[in-house]
């Protein structure tokens, strides 16, 4: 095959893909701009103007995701079909030259590259965050960032990538030069200890980075949870509050730790909060709140992140199993723009993991999409199973119209892209169980 060819397949699966998801998303925004009429098993929980407030923000983040879609999609078609990758890897050997860096000390030439390649996604994405965070999410009432925190907050994310990304790489490359016919092994092993110790790294030693963390106070909300998690004998250490609301309105709970010992995490806008005539404006109750926690346990007590660790590790290892299969073929490199005879190894991971293999990781991101779906209903049926339907179903409710979270989805689009059940389904699923359980009695 000619590597003219090879690179006309790699673009056209992009543009095929890229027009699919364009479809989509047209399909999901037809579906914000005709449904103009609630639910009939929301009508008690939103009104008219809570449903046109999300219907609008809907439209709103679709036309973004739309805009930014085709910008990425023409920016990588020109990078391959003008070869620009090829020479921005010149352009990295032109740099170390002048620290005196030998171009054959491929290590160092790659970091330098990563740095690049860092760096421009960090400059040709910004536009779109800026607009994302102080024109849509401003729009609609969740941005609390100022200029100066959401500065520090983007060049905080740019520093720990590189602190991350250029030793991960630099191993990597060093594996699979020294590690002869059985580097695939050697190099899934590495990534697999990598990936456990920054998931262990992660809620102690990163996220504080980011947002500050105190243990919730004393009472009886920190009581109910203590009793929870000692019913079901999760190995609770400690709960703390994230000032998610200096970032965003938008409300969340999760449980981190990957052994041992583990903790709980309530974001400060999921509590509650009432305005100067002591009304509720937004948050869940204590007891929706155990609602929210019984799901999040209910992941823990059937071992979701344990699968998906596992799975994750599987796909891994048939990934570098395909990269060292395909990765000496000059071809690849041609394709790209690298003169024959020149195969520096990151960019043989770039273009096998990411340009080759694209198709199979489409696939396999939807099936794990349909995957994290049915872990979400089964962690809804555990808190179901601890008697929590009625506060789980309510606190749903009440995150998805703080959140806007517009109630109805187009099916296609759902299925490729939603990670969790839309609303109506969980709701659905919720009353299902509610009938069966009364059944029974």
């Amino acid at each position: 095959m000619d590597e003219n060819i090879l690179l006309f397949l790699i673009l056209s699966f992009s543009w095929i893909e890229y027009l699919w998801e364009l479809y989509l998303s047209l399909r999901q925004r037809k579906i914000y701009k005709t449904n103009k009429n609630i639910p009939e098993d929301l009508k008690t929980m939103l009104n008219e103007e809570q449903f046109e407030k999300a219907r609008i923000y809907g439209i709103d983040k679709t036309n973004l995701k739309i805009a930014k879609e085709f910008y990425s999609m023409t920016i990588t078609s020109i990078i391959l079909y003008k070869r620009w990758i090829s020479v921005a890897w010149q352009k990295s050997e032109g740099i170390a030259e002048i620290f005196n860096v030998s171009p054959k000390q491929e290590i160092l030439i790659s970091c330098t590259f990563m740095t690049f390649v860092t760096l421009f996604n960090f400059v040709t994405n910004m536009p779109f965050s800026i607009y994302g965070t102080f024109v849509l999410e401003q729009k609609h009432g969740f941005n609390k960032q100022t200029v100066g925190f959401f500065i520090k907050d983007q060049l905080k994310s740019l520093v720990l990538s590189l602190v991350i990304t250029l030793p991960v790489v630099s191993m990597a490359i060093y594996i699979i030069m020294l590690g002869g016919k059985m580097f695939v092994v050697w190099l899934w092993l590495f990534t697999t200890v990598t990936t456990l110790l920054l998931l262990m790294l992660y809620p102690s030693v990163i996220a504080p980075l980011f947002d500050k963390f105190v243990p919730l106070s004393d009472g009886s909300l920190r009581t109910a949870i203590e009793n929870l998690a000692s019913k079901l004998k999760f190995p609770l250490t400690q709960i703390y509050i994230v000032e998610g609301s200096k970032r965003s309105a938008h409300s969340n709970a999760y449980f981190s730790g990957l052994f041992g010992a583990k903790r709980i995490v309530l974001f400060d806008t999921l509590l509650e909060k009432v305005d100067e005539d002591k009304k509720v404006t937004t948050g869940c109750t204590e007891s929706e709140i155990l609602g929210v926690l019984a799901h999040e346990l209910g992941h823990w007590s059937c071992s979701h992140i344990y699968k998906s660790i596992a799975l994750t590790e599987v796909n891994l290892l048939l990934l570098f199993t395909a990269f060292g299969a395909l990765f000496r073929y000059s071809m690849l490199y041609m394709a790209l723009g690298f003169p024959q005879g020149q195969e520096p190894i990151i960019i043989g991971l770039i273009v096998v993991l990411q340009l080759i293999l694209a198709p199979y990781n489409s696939l396999l991101s939807f099936f794990a999409t349909a995957l994290s779906r049915k872990f979400e209903f089964e962690a809804d049926n555990f808190a179901v199973s601890l008697n929590y339907s009625k506060e789980l179903r309510s606190a749903l409710i009440k995150l998805g119209k703080d959140n806007l979270d517009f109630p109805i989805y187009d099916k296609l689009y759902s299925a490729w892209y939603h990670s969790h059940p839309t609303l109506l389904h969980r709701i659905e699923n919720i009353q299902n169980l509610i009938k069966e359980q009364k059944k029974e009695l």
